[in-house]
């Protein structure tokens, strides 16, 4: 089956199976025109109305979600794998973005009056335009709304770019949004075939109706839409990949820190980001944590993800699997030991075992490049500073976790570690009233947090003079 245009057609699949779920076809280029269109007609009424009005809507919306809560939830399980107490908590967690910005949006936006020789200056936060949003599969609807809370409410219109795997997600969180009662058109999604992705971007990011871009994904995907929004001096924000570092001191509650290493490493089937990806702790305590930490990943339940007591479902795609296969592969050939798991599960669909290497070195695959799934890689580092060279060696600086009983002790190896943010005692996590993103090749921007409803927005100078005031001023009239 292809579409009139010869397109193949989107195809989602159960990960728990390996089964087709459904086909979408993808729109056409009539179709994308006629979204762009509606999404930039809708902008300036949407952006005319007052922020009170706009905090309203979001109030809805997060009615709304919690109403389709269930639904939405059971959607993720479907078509990425997710286990469904972690789909719930996605969907609490979207809505508690929309309840934080509805709250604490309007002072973010607020205009700041600022002292001068003037009347009246201020600085003012204005939306700008359509923005558009390329969002990932591994959280398919969280990605997507702590994007949308903020940049909404700020004025803007979006258009969603989602991944092609999760497309009834896609459609199901828009089919919210109009059921919320949203003007029509202020938030559409666009389907789009994976063959097509590349040029569809591409035209889009070109597009005078549209303002700016994010993008949540690859390295190689954020060069690209960087690249692109560059050539077409637009505003883009990119939150990329992540290899978190899990400090583990050697004065670390022990059983705590491996009790949440697993939380960390595992959640999502290991598919995030912000992931505990290596594992680093102090030789004196290396033996002690792997025992804690190898008997703490045995007890995962590794069971089909609609059950509520499965803690940990299948891979999203085939492919990830036989990346992740691969990574695991090169690097036992390089020397890493194995510990638990390390193979493919013998049933259908894309499962792959909890695994755990330990005595790994900085030129293994699990170590210099993004593991996403769930695989663990542990390292013995002899002392503060060697923790430190480790958890810096690495092209990416998105979140850091430290574990020791001596908070300033943290803080302190913590501020030497390049990221976008440190946890002490506790895992990397996204938090709404937080700024979240990265550095080096994590990428740049925030999310969340009062920064998050500024990043798409023109921050304006205003200066007012009475008549008889309109000499020159101090400041002179250049640049």
């Amino acid at each position: 089956m292809t579409t009139e245009l010869g397109v193949q057609p989107i195809t989602t699949v159960n990960p728990a199976t390996g089964d087709p779920l459904m086909q979408y076809d993808p729109h056409t280029p009539e179709q994308v025109e006629e979204i762009v269109a509606a999404v930039h007609a809708a902008y300036s009424p949407w952006a005319g109305l007052s922020v009170s009005r706009r905090v309203e809507y979001l109030r809805v919306l997060a009615g709304q979600l919690q109403a389709e809560r269930e639904a939405l939830a059971m959607q993720a399980v479907l078509e990425m794998g997710k286990p469904i107490a972690e789909a719930r908590a996605e969907i609490d967690k979207c809505i508690w973005a929309c309840e934080y910005y509805a709250a604490e949006g309007p002072s973010a936006l607020a205009s700041r009056e600022v002292m001068t020789e003037a009347s009246r200056s201020w600085v003012a936060h204005e939306p700008i335009g359509v923005v558009l949003a390329v969002m990932p599969w591994n959280f398919p609807y969280w990605q997507v709304l702590r994007f949308a809370a903020p940049t909404l409410l700020a004025g803007n219109t979006g258009i969603l770019k989602h991944s092609p795997n999760v497309t009834g997600c896609a459609l199901l969180l828009e089919k919210v949004f109009i059921d919320a009662g949203l003007p029509a058109n202020v938030f559409r999604t666009l389907l789009v075939s994976e063959a097509e992705v590349p040029e569809s971007i591409a035209s889009l990011i070109n597009d005078r109706r549209i303002a700016a871009v994010t993008l949540t994904g690859s390295e190689r995907a954020g060069a690209s839409v960087a690249a692109l929004a560059g050539g077409a001096i637009k505003k883009c924000v990119l939150e990329l990949g992540g290899s978190d570092p899990f400090v583990v001191l050697d004065d670390a509650d022990l059983p705590t820190a491996a009790a949440m290493a697993v939380k960390s490493r595992f959640l999502n089937a290991g598919q995030s980001c912000l992931a505990a990806k290596r594992l680093i702790v102090h030789r004196s305590v290396y033996e002690e944590f792997i025992q804690l930490f190898v008997a703490a990943t045995s007890s995962l339940r590794v069971e089909d993800p609609s059950l509520e007591s499965s803690t940990l479902g299948p891979m999203a795609r085939e492919d990830l699997v036989n990346v992740l296969e691969s990574q695991i592969a090169a690097s036992m050939t390089a020397g890493a030991k194995l510990l638990f798991g390390g193979k493919r599960m013998d049933r259908s669909g894309f499962w792959f075992e909890p695994t755990i290497l330990a005595d790994v070195t900085l030129d293994m695959a699990v170590m210099n490049s993004e593991t996403f799934g769930p695989v663990a890689a542990i390292i013995a580092a002899d002392d503060d500073s060697q923790a430190v060279s480790v958890a810096n060696a690495t092209r990416f600086g998105l979140g850091a976790s430290i574990w020791s009983s001596d908070v300033d002790r943290s803080l302190g190896i913590g501020r030497q570690i390049t990221s976008g943010a440190l946890f002490v005692n506790a895992v990397v996590a996204s938090d709404p009233r937080l700024p979240f993103g990265g550095t080096k090749h994590s990428g740049y921007g925030r999310e969340l947090g009062p920064e998050g409803a500024l990043e798409f927005t023109n921050v304006r100078s205003f200066v007012v003079k009475e008549p008889s005031a309109a000499q020159e001023s101090r400041i002179g009239s250049g640049q």
